[in-house]
């Protein structure tokens, strides 16, 4: 059998009190609790012999969680044209601007030091949404190669 516990905030919300004046009656002795790691944790037995009344359950909103996952990258290209350069940029401008259906949100900032013949990309977005311009940007590279 599982015995419901409640949080210090918890009981402090139900009481009308303040967290700290809950803690107070804990560490006094006047509310029952169990410390787990550094929080306390009262049980509903305990909180109905303090308070003298029967309590509710507490109501648990269901946290319907989506997993998240963001990739940040930096791609370095060394020895670049500014040409081949400019087609990277204005492929991956394109790629932001008409996304693919189901492609989450997607930064890109472009860097060119034509001094250097270098391109700096900064890509922010998705697992699928990054690994797709990865592939653009290598599509680019390996022709202006050949």
């Amino acid at each position: 059998m599982q015995q419901e516990l409640f949080t210090a905030d918890e009981v402090a919300e139900r009481l009308g009190l303040h967290v700290r004046t809950v803690r107070n009656y804990v560490r006094d002795g006047r509310l029952k609790a169990v410390r787990i790691g550094k929080q306390y944790r009262i049980a509903r037995a305990d909180l109905e012999a303090f308070t003298g009344q029967p309590v509710e359950p507490a109501v648990r909103e269901s946290v319907s969680r989506h997993r998240h996952v963001a990739v940040s990258s930096i791609v370095d290209i060394d020895a670049i044209s500014p040409e081949t350069a400019s087609r990277v940029s204005t492929l991956l401008t394109g790629a932001t601007a008409h996304r693919r259906e189901g492609d989450e949100q997607l930064r890109l900032e472009t860097i060119y030091d034509e001094r250097r013949a270098h391109l700096k990309i900064v890509v922010l977005g998705s697992l699928t949404t990054s690994a797709y311009i990865f592939g653009l940007i290598s599509a680019v590279i390996e022709e202006a190669d050949a």
